[in-house]
């Protein structure tokens, strides 16, 4: 399960993006105006669904705008680059983090610019809603935000759909001499919705079907169907964290002092009490008192369009897994007023700001044809100022493989593509009996269902149903950390002079190898009752790889990593830091045996059963060495060991 924002995007465009500079902020570039003072264009403000062919006129005057002006700060490059040297091991100033005072001080915009960017938006007629370190928010009318911003806006038309966008890029006044970093909210696509709203109950309840195994390969499906040559395993009923500790390392270590941040949207009413049951099921360390906190908004939104009660499970996914690995950890979810980009850059500024955590873990995304450079610019900056504090940002790098099955065009997922966070991408982990760590495919899963006389599996092995998201990145050039690792047939994808690729680490993720969570649900009679479920995804990796950097930096002493990308490629070759994880471990094909309720919870709907084949994602390959589907692999028994005193 990975939490979507791709169909609920205030202001953003759907369409692909534009280039942008990685390591660096989309600054204004200034462009000359005969008519009027100079100003500076904000790039990547016009999405490029907004072409002639579909202009449909002038917006109406008097149509509202409510738009965020993000400040660029004082030193953009400044922060860029301190960014960098602050989380390189190579560099002088590896480590020395600065306070989130400091670095406001340092980076952060001046009085004197905040002063000059409400001015100029006043003088133009927009009202000032409200200030922060990062941007100022305004409202007011059609006619207002042209005058604001040096454009006209139009309608346009966007499938079956009119949103209104800026008819060429916005620009701000050269005088404000680089305070604005870009604007967003001048295109509405989709539409906005009311405040006050109300969270829904749970999610009806969902169940797994057995047979299960109860650790890989423990019961085998002897009844179904060989593939491959031989009888296949049922699919675990779902690991716990006495099997994932062992599988990644973590020894001795239990994340004791460490902060760790989760972000996802909303807020799941019954966090504490299915945490609490789960840890004592499972036997992990009880919960203390004051060990798990919520950050949330005064309002929710758009609960409706995000299906708000669906990141109850997330949330219960990331907090579970978390204290299943890291069981001393600090944990603090922050929830955002809903999944658009405006809400979710809140609730990371929120952590940035007031320093809630060295790491923090994010399940959700949106493919990068979907980003616009503004926002990624936004992004990137709340990222550098987490780096120069010793904050590291983990994303999961997307559930379906190369996006092509998806959305038709091969691409990766965003803010997993950021040069500033560090991407995590999925495995199928096989852990036998004795909790031993037995292999890991790379997570791309196949399927094909039990024929109708019970003798064969209809089409083996089936066509592809998800897997881990990877690739190379169209927008986002290849970081430094990359270069001379990642294999150049894959940097140079895209783009000759090489580009990101994603991931860079990975964890766990298929379903069908997955966790099992604990969740208060919907029943059909209307009751809510605790149950559990398996469930995987990369939105379990990325947790999974938080809880792990937790034991890191406890084995360090308790100092942050912060960002960690460099680190992590630093180590990459070293023996015993990583499982070097491929499609094809055992040499043979893998696969395993899955029976399902059709209707979700019981057999009264009937049963579906299926094999699911393993190691096949998409047209994405995990093989020897860096590959798009693992990165540098998993972590491996020396991989927490080797923090200590580095």
């Amino acid at each position: 399960m990975r939490s979507n924002r791709a169909k609920t995007r205030a202001g953003v465009s759907m369409a692909a993006t534009l280039p942008m500079i990685a390591g660096a902020l989309a600054l204004g570039i200034p462009a000359a105006h005969a008519d009027g003072p100079a100003r500076n264009a904000l790039t990547g403000t016009r999405p490029l669904w907004a072409t002639a062919n579909a202009d449909k006129g002038a917006a109406a005057d008097s149509a509202r705008v409510n738009a965020r002006v993000y400040l660029a700060g004082r030193d953009a490059a400044g922060l860029a680059a301190y960014a960098k040297a602050v989380s390189d091991p190579s560099s002088p100033l590896y480590g020395k983090h600065l306070s989130a005072k400091q670095a406001q001080a340092r980076f952060g915009a001046t009085k004197a610019q905040v002063t000059a960017v409400k001015s100029w938006l006043k003088s133009a007629g927009l009202t000032v809603t409200g200030v922060t370190a990062h941007y100022v928010s305004v409202s007011g009318d059609v006619a207002a935000a042209e005058k604001a911003f040096g454009t006209q806006l139009h309608n346009y038309a966007k499938g079956k759909h009119t949103y209104r966008a800026p008819a060429k890029s916005a620009s701000a006044p050269a005088s404000l001499k680089g305070a604005v970093l870009t604007v967003s909210g001048l295109d509405n696509a989709p539409h906005k919705s009311d405040h006050d709203e109300q969270l829904p109950p749970p999610d009806a309840v969902f169940k797994n079907a057995g047979p299960f195994s109860s650790y890989f390969g423990s019961k085998t499906a002897s009844s179904l169907p060989s593939a491959y040559g031989h009888k296949i395993p049922y699919a675990i009923q779902g690991y716990t964290g006495k099997q994932l500790r062992p599988a990644y390392g973590a020894g001795k270590y239990t994340g004791k002092h460490v902060r760790i941040a989760i972000t996802d949207a909303y807020a799941s009413p019954t966090i504490a009490f299915d945490a609490g049951s789960y840890a004592k099921k499972h036997g992990d360390a009880a919960w203390k008192t004051g060990q798990l906190h919520q950050v949330l908004p005064a309002d929710y939104t758009k609960t409706e369009e995000c299906g708000a009660s669906g990141w109850y499970g997330e949330e219960t996914l990331d907090v579970e897994a978390v204290h299943a690995v890291a069981p001393n950890a600090d944990v603090t979810y922050v929830g955002a007023a809903s999944c658009y980009d405006d809400d979710l850059l809140d609730s990371l500024s929120k952590i940035v700001d007031n320093h809630l955590a060295d790491i923090v873990s994010n399940s959700w995304g949106d493919v990068e044809g979907n980003q616009t450079p503004d926002l990624a610019a936004a992004y990137d900056q709340v990222f550098q100022f987490g780096a120069v504090q010793g904050i590291g940002f983990y994303f999961s790098s997307g559930d379906d493989g190369d996006q092509v099955a998806a959305s038709g065009v091969k691409q990766v997922d965003t803010p997993a593509n950021s040069a500033w966070v560090t991407a995590v991408g999925g495995t199928s982990l096989a852990v036998g009996k004795g909790d031993t760590y037995q292999w890991e495919t790379g997570w791309g899963t196949q399927k094909a269902n039990l024929s109708a006389d019970g003798k064969s599996w209809d089409a083996f092995p089936g066509a592809f149903t998800s897997g881990a998201g990877g690739g190379t990145s169209k927008t986002v050039p290849q970081p430094y950390y990359q270069q001379g690792i990642v294999p150049k047939k894959l940097a140079t994808a895209n783009n000759k002079a090489g580009n990101r690729v994603v991931p860079d680490i990975a964890a766990i993720a298929d379903p069908n190898t997955g966790f099992l969570v604990g969740q208060t649900q919907t029943f059909p009679d209307g009751t809510q009752r605790y149950s559990e479920y398996r469930i995987g995804g990369t939105s379990l990796a990325a947790p999974v790889i938080a809880a792990v950097q937790a034991l890191a930096q406890e084995a360090r002493g308790g100092k942050a990593i912060g960002f960690a990308n460099p680190s992590i490629y630093q180590r990459y070759g070293k023996k015993g830091v990583f499982h070097d994880v491929t499609d094809n471990p055992t040499g043979s094909g893998l696969a395993v045996a899955r029976t399902d309720f059709v209707n979700g919870l019981d057999a009264s709907g009937g049963l579906a059963t299926s094999v699911r084949v393993l190691g096949k994602d998409s047209s994405l390959h995990a093989v020897k060495g860096y590959d798009d589907v693992t990165g540098v692999g998993s972590p491996s028994n020396g991989y927490v060991q080797s923090y200590k005193g580095h």
